[in-house]
């Protein structure tokens, strides 16, 4: 049950990044078992197919459940989900209110908004999807979530300390390598190569490993709860981590909003929101933190089988 997956030897390589976002630091040194891993993050076709073979809703197509939320406004009770809307002028960035909306109706289903379909783009990572829906789909197909460290691993194509997937420049020979935002974010969007939202899967070039997409286009779940790295970089054969995990739950929350304790997990490789002048995360070793009830309009998923 490998069809559509590539095996990644397993090895050490360099995990994270010094010179970036202070998240990914400190740069250390882990060792990874093989494992399979999709050749493209899951598409609109295959979460289709899950769907009509299980009769699974997902967490944008209930309305939540009001004890979960104290204090939820009564008007907030319905089904949605976050969705990107591109602003027609320069707004702070700092205002990330003035692109994202909790959209009613939003889903994998209307990935643009609830009178959107997927028609027409069945090749395309499916979108919305929360924690729980990515986990359920894995269980389905017999696979499980990459760990982050198996992810990024895969990322690099077997690249030792490169900053982006593909080598050492963004754009070489002026060419986009994968799909981010062309622009400067969030109103100013130059089509170009670029895509207005997210591109079919093998839109560009493979990594050294042949995986497709696993920088830009959606963001990826991973199995981890958020943490920072641990503050020592260990170097030695002897000390080296094999197969790192991330935290555990309780210390996942956000410490910005204590009165709200849901978990999160790492999000990897970016998205087509990901701008030069905004979130230049469009690398492996970039990581996020994303709350396990959220679904968003450029957030979606890849499963790994892990080695016989």
């Amino acid at each position: 049950m490998t069809v559509g997956m590539h095996f990644i030897p397993g090895g050490s390589f360099l995990m994270g990044s010094d010179i970036h976002y202070p998240e990914e630091a400190p740069a250390r040194r882990v060792v990874v078992d093989g494992f399979w891993i999709d050749e493209v993050p899951v598409t609109n076709r295959e979460f289709a197919t899950f769907v009509a073979k299980t009769g699974y809703v997902t967490v944008a197509e209930r309305a939540p459940d009001p004890a979960a939320y104290p204090g939820i406004r009564p008007e907030m009770i319905r089904a949605g989900s976050l969705l990107f809307t591109q602003p027609d002028r320069p707004v702070p960035l700092t205002d990330s209110y003035s692109w994202w909306t909790f959209s009613f109706g939003a889903c994998w289903r209307h990935p643009q908004g609830p009178q959107s379909t997927t028609a027409g783009r069945d090749d395309h990572p499916v979108v919305h999807i929360a924690y729980a829906d990515a986990e359920a789909y894995a269980r389905w197909a017999e696979k499980s979530l990459p760990t982050e460290a198996e992810w990024e691993y895969a990322a690099r194509g077997g690249l030792e300390s490169k900053p982006y997937a593909w080598g050492d420049e963004l754009e070489p020979g002026g060419r986009m390598q994968a799909n981010y935002w062309q622009g400067t974010f969030p109103w100013e969007r130059l089509r170009g190569e670029g895509s207005a939202g997210t591109s079919a899967a093998r839109t560009y070039a493979p990594n050294g490993y042949g995986l497709y997409d696993m920088i830009g286009n959606v963001w990826e779940w991973t199995s981890d709860w958020y943490a920072l790295p641990p503050m020592k970089a260990h170097g030695a054969a002897c000390c080296m981590p094999r197969n790192p995990r991330g935290g555990d739950e309780s210390k996942s929350y956000d410490p910005c909003m204590p009165e709200i304790r849901v978990g999160r997990k790492v999000l990897k490789g970016g998205s087509h929101l990901c701008a030069p002048n905004y979130c230049r995360r469009y690398r492996p070793a970039a990581r996020y933190a994303q709350p396990i009830d959220t679904s968003a309009s450029h957030v979606g998923f890849r499963c790994v089988r892990k080695a016989d």
